[in-house]
């Protein structure tokens, strides 16, 4: 298999991190420890997992699919999430070209759903889990990053031989839950390199596509108003800001995590906008005809600035660049930081909690518009 220059290359350090890993293998496998302080404890927890379960490390690992009828019915059941995924496969395609590493994407269960990136046809080790319909859960193949993002519910890293099975010690992956509208934990996705160095950076992208995704796929969700939310002076109008649906009567139809962070809605469910905002909530669907941004207060005395739109009048938001009332937003924030900086862009940068780079880049297409 070709390899790219420098991407196998044996450095001490690299060598000293696989020699800590065989340390704790043997350590959890062999000795029978609970923990070790030579890998992250859900490592290890995982590890004993399998052990529980009768696995045992030497044995081979055949990648099975579950069957034609149960892989027909997963993909129908997670249609939405497959199409919402697709525009972040090929943007992750992009920015591992060249690496090794594909991109995986399963259901809650761990059942590959679809593929990104640079396939090599002619490696099992890689075709052997690049195929719709594998069971790629832990008790199916043991420790893996797929199953530790399902588990833990948070980006994870796992290089070689920290997962269970002597067979998937040659994979390196990163992976990231995707969330549905309701905060659950619906699939996740996974980039993956068959011997290659470690890449933990890959930790970075899988969590920023995997945030990406979870929001197109909140986005195609039927609602009436839609609400960008974020704190004062932060900037809008990117995947970091809090979505929330709403029906027809001010109704809570769905939000994304960030959301439910902002509005502490995993520890106190609302079931209408009321609940969460101390402000009469048909002002929300003013400002979405009006187009003007809103500073909402919420009950716990906190604030928030908002954003609505109507669904009919927003299509522009499954895009990823601004434009109409959004970018009339962005736009405006802009001017006044920089009003505010007294034309010092760093100190605006700042205060919007962006790059210096990303903010000449938004004055750019502000200028060219």
């Amino acid at each position: 298999m070709h390899q790219s220059r420098g991407l196998m290359k044996n450095t001490p350090a690299s060598q000293d991190r696989l020699s800590l890993i065989e340390r704790a293998r043997q350590a959890v496998l062999v000795d029978g420890h609970v923990g070790t302080p030579w890998v992250h404890d859900w490592i290890s927890n995982s590890w004993r997992r399998c052990i529980d379960q009768g696995m045992q490390a030497e044995h081979s690992v055949d990648f099975n699919p579950v069957s034609a009828s149960h892989t027909k019915q997963t993909l129908d059941q997670n249609h939405g999430l497959i199409q919402a995924a697709k525009p972040e496969l090929e943007r992750v395609g992009r920015a591992i070209a060249g690496t090794q590493f594909f991109a995986l994407i399963t259901n809650a269960q761990g059942v590959l759903l679809d593929v990104g990136g640079a396939i090599d046809r002619h490696d099992k080790r890689v075709t052997s889990i690049a195929r719709v319909g594998v069971d790629l859960s832990e008790k199916a193949v043991g420790t893996t990053a797929i199953s530790a993002a399902l588990i833990e519910q948070r980006p994870v890293w796992l290089h070689r031989s920290e997962h269970f099975f002597n067979d998937t010690s040659v994979y390196s992956c990163a992976g990231a839950p995707l969330w549905g509208s309701h905060g659950e934990c619906i699939g996740m996705l996974d980039l993956t390199g068959v011997q290659t160095a470690e890449r933990p950076e890959l930790m970075h992208l899988a969590a920023l596509s995997a945030r990406s995704i979870s929001n197109a796929l909140l986005l195609a969700q039927a609602h009436h108003l839609l609400l960008r939310l974020n704190w004062p002076g932060r900037l809008m109008g990117d995947d970091n800001d809090g979505l929330v649906l709403l029906g027809r009567e001010g109704d809570i139809l769905g939000a994304n995590p960030w959301a439910r962070d902002m509005l502490n809605l995993q520890h106190h469910p609302a079931a209408h906008a009321s609940d969460v905002f101390a402000l009469p909530w048909g002002l929300l669907f003013d400002a979405a005809v009006s187009g003007q941004p809103l500073d909402v207060p919420l009950w716990s005395g906190l604030q928030l600035q908002a954003m609505a739109c109507l669904q009919q009048a927003c299509a522009f938001e499954k895009t990823t660049t601004p434009t109409g009332p959004l970018q009339q937003l962005q736009t405006a924030m802009i001017s006044k930081a920089i009003e505010h900086a007294r034309g010092n862009v760093a100190q605006a940068a700042k205060a919007l909690g962006i790059s210096r780079a990303t903010l000449y880049r938004k004055l750019s297409r502000k200028t060219a518009h």
